[in-house]
């Protein structure tokens, strides 16, 4: 079975980069092998779908802002169960979800939705340039890295 840890965001962009910094630190705990593969992206989208093609597997490590959540809570998701971004690139970009069925249609090699798994730490700060968490963000750090860890 081929399995990717794909933590996303953007590291200089404070609370941006925790998908990011999970991702390291389940890497630095379970080094890549035996089906197990990491990468790193600042995309979404359609730009997403080439990093996902050819594995059987796929967690999604990124960001999140909810309306009741309070930082560094920590969301476990389902590619079927996610909604429409508030941030989309532009007019012509797609959802995840929407890349994913185009990517389908068009004979990409993708995991199925049920294999697609999304862990989300509830974010504070995602506009300030800082190369760092804020302090209840980074806390959460090693608690989502263990969610990770137990999904594989």
């Amino acid at each position: 079975m081929r399995i990717l840890v794909l933590g996303l965001g953007n590291p200089i962009l404070t609370d941006d980069g925790v998908g990011i910094y999970v991702t390291r630190e389940v890497a630095e705990r379970l080094p890549a092998g035996n089906g197990v593969a990491y990468a790193e992206a600042s995309v979404g989208g359609l730009r997403l779908l080439d990093l996902l093609a050819g594995h059987d597997r796929v967690i999604l490590v990124d960001a999140i802002q909810t309306r009741d959540g309070q930082p560094g809570d920590i969301h476990h998701l389902t590619a079927a169960g996610l909604w429409a971004s508030r941030h989309a690139g532009s007019t012509h970009d797609l959802s995840f979800g929407g890349a994913l069925v185009l990517g389908r249609s068009i004979g990409m090699d993708l995991p199925a939705d049920e294999d697609i798994t999304i862990v989300a730490v509830e974010v504070e700060d995602v506009l300030t340039v800082s190369e760092g968490c804020t302090p209840a963000v980074a806390a959460a750090i090693p608690a989502a890295a263990e969610v990770v860890l137990g999904l594989l």
